[in-house]
């Protein structure tokens, strides 16, 4: 190796406003309630959260048919259709909903746009839990768009009533991609009321690229389920790192990755907490990447209030971040 070693750090990264109101919404439920709580699908999409989630007592279930009657669950910061809602108040269970507020955004987008016979467009990824809750709140009205080529083959009955909405985790280029070959299409597609791409996903893809041009290699730390994960490693290499891979551990780094690297560029998915990136970072430094540089391109600040169930802590005394707001500055 010729050159300096180096590791190129992005910020932001890491846990989003949206993940840490899920993930303190179970720890949260567990206290308040004990042991066992059920949540519908994981949480977030990250197995190391769940698996930690698991050790305290939570439970992962599939569908709300598989909780006992009466139980306490807690739907997912991926949000649910209305449908797994009722089935939910049909066993009785105790819901508790963690849905991302920004994701809540789209499912009441969805409805006023449905209410107003509008055809949705959604922009997202068949199978994921948020195009599945977003589409549920108008399925009458929803066709999925799940790349750019597909908006040049869509069907709609009304060229003058329709609408694009999107998944929130997704790359920011290709969507407007997306909306760019349906407005061709469609002239008079309409925009939703405000950006659905959350801003932390957002925000992430901007550090990563300005990260990615001057990296050899790229390692995102995220699982394979996460969308917002995956997309950071395709616009790393979009936007000029030689190499990019997701990873979920520093255990997965193959020697070979960093062979032909004196800068490696680091970043992680919106569910991924900073201990990772931090045993990523010990690591390199290991490997002889100790100089570590800060990129950053944005702050965040954000914190959303808890689910209503939760803004009280067991003696009855309301949560110092029961109701969100903006983080106090770190000192």
């Amino acid at each position: 190796m010729v050159g300096h070693k180096r590791v190129l750090l992005a910020a932001p990264r890491g846990y989003c406003a949206g993940v840490d109101r899920a993930v303190i919404a179970v720890e949260k439920a567990l206290t308040h309630y004990g042991a066992p709580v059920y949540v519908r699908k994981q949480i977030v999409h990250n197995i190391h959260v769940v698996s930690e989630l698991e050790n305290l007592g939570a439970i992962f279930v599939d569908e709300v048919d598989e909780v006992p009657r009466g139980a306490h669950i807690v739907f997912s910061a991926h949000g649910v259709s209305p449908a797994v809602v009722n089935a939910a108040a049909e066993r009785g269970l105790q819901a508790i909903d963690a849905t991302c507020p920004l994701v809540t955004k789209v499912h009441r987008e969805a409805v006023r746009f449905a209410r107003d016979d509008f055809q949705i467009l959604l922009i997202g990824h068949e199978g994921h839990e948020e195009v599945e809750g977003t589409a549920g709140e108008a399925p009458e009205h929803t066709t999925l768009v799940g790349s750019p080529d597909a908006a040049d083959t869509v069907i709609v009955r009304d060229p003058d009533k329709v609408v694009w909405l999107s998944q929130t985790t997704l790359s920011v280029d290709e969507t407007m991609e997306t909306v760019r070959r349906l407005r061709a299409r469609f002239p008079n597609l309409q925009d939703p009321p405000s950006d659905d791409i959350c801003y932390a996903t957002q925000n992430r893809q901007v550090a990563i690229k300005k990260v990615a041009r001057d990296s050899d290699l790229v390692i995102v730390v995220g699982s394979a389920n996460s969308s917002n994960s995956v997309r950071l490693v395709e616009v790393a290499l979009e936007y000029g790192a030689k190499a990019a891979y997701r990873v979920d551990f520093a255990s997965e780094v193959k020697q070979e990755w960093l062979d032909n690297a004196t800068t490696v560029g680091v970043t992680s998915g919106a569910s991924v907490p900073e201990e990772l990136v931090e045993e990523l970072l010990e690591a390199l430094a290991d490997a002889g990447y100790a100089d570590v540089q800060q990129v950053k391109t944005a702050e965040e600040d954000l914190v959303f209030s808890l689910p209503k169930e939760l803004r009280t802590n067991v003696s009855g005394e309301t949560d110092a971040r029961a109701f969100g707001g903006r983080a106090a500055p770190a000192e």
